[in-house]
């Protein structure tokens, strides 16, 4: 035990409390290099059960809107680390959904497609599930899940049969792809959504498409419970808190030039 306790409080020291890239406070202990290896197993898992799309065109279209989001990152959120490289795959699943995962992983669905009137409005899903990966929520998440647990990181969590792999999946967002229902908590979500908001803007996408976005995912009906009873805003307060944060995307947008992932 006291192998252990000496073991988290390195783990503390080393990985520590933290502040996100919006300036708020954050307790994150597990190693980056350790949340990359979660990540593409849990992504090499998603690819396992869902085949991707050989939709030629809106491969393109995809991979066009997330290298465009992902320049912005840099400038957007200077100091923050990120992935060297990124792999983007769009699923064949016609639920309207993506995700990104430490490691440089993103998934998006043919579905969302079908949602998103526009590159502006993939835009904002994409860049809203980047945002979870440059925030460290998924760290945050396990890091709460897990408490003094936190020492078997050391040992690994991804053996078979072991019960923390599932949480690990629930902590990286990816509950709901593979039918483990555990969403972002509701300051993630929030927190996505302005961080989101200002790299599709700087990356010349219109911020204002992002409110559009919901509007149609309230359309589509996806069948999300009323707010109290979830950790996800509703689609009515995400797209009044999306116009409130204009008055600081639109300007972003309004210095570059507009962008265009449209297939010809």
């Amino acid at each position: 035990m006291k192998i252990r306790l000496f073991l988290l409080a390195t783990l503390i020291l080393v990985s520590g409390c933290d502040k996100t890239p919006t300036g708020r406070d954050q307790l994150a202990l597990i190693p980056e290099s350790m949340m990359a290896q979660f990540g593409s197993q849990a992504f090499l898992q998603m690819q396992q059960q869902v085949p991707a799309s050989e939709n030629t065109s809106r491969n393109a279209r995809v991979q066009c809107i997330a290298r465009e989001i992902l320049l912005e990152v840099g400038d957007r959120f200077p100091g923050t680390p990120m992935p060297d490289t990124w792999e983007i795959v769009l699923f064949d699943d016609p639920t309207p959904n993506a995700f990104a995962l430490p490691g440089g992983k993103i998934g998006v669905n043919q579905g969302l497609l079908d949602v998103a009137g526009n590159d502006a409005q993939l835009a904002a899903v994409i860049g809203h599930e980047v945002a979870h990966v440059l925030a460290r929520h998924g760290n945050e998440r396990l890091t709460q899940e897990l408490g003094i647990k936190a020492v078997l990181l050391l040992v690994g969590l991804f053996s078979e049969g072991d019960g923390d792999s599932e949480r690990i999946i629930q902590a990286l967002g990816l509950g709901a792809h593979l039918g483990i229902a555990l969403p972002f908590s509701r300051a993630h979500e929030e927190e996505a959504d302005v961080m989101g908001l200002e790299l599709m803007a700087s990356a010349g996408f219109d911020p204002r498409e992002s409110t559009e976005l919901w509007r149609n995912m309230a359309a589509a009906g996806d069948g999300q419970p009323l707010e109290f009873l979830s950790t996800h805003p509703n689609h009515e307060s995400r797209i009044k808190a999306l116009e409130e944060r204009m008055e600081v995307a639109l300007p972003l947008y309004q210095r570059t030039s507009p962008a265009n992932c449209e297939s010809p």
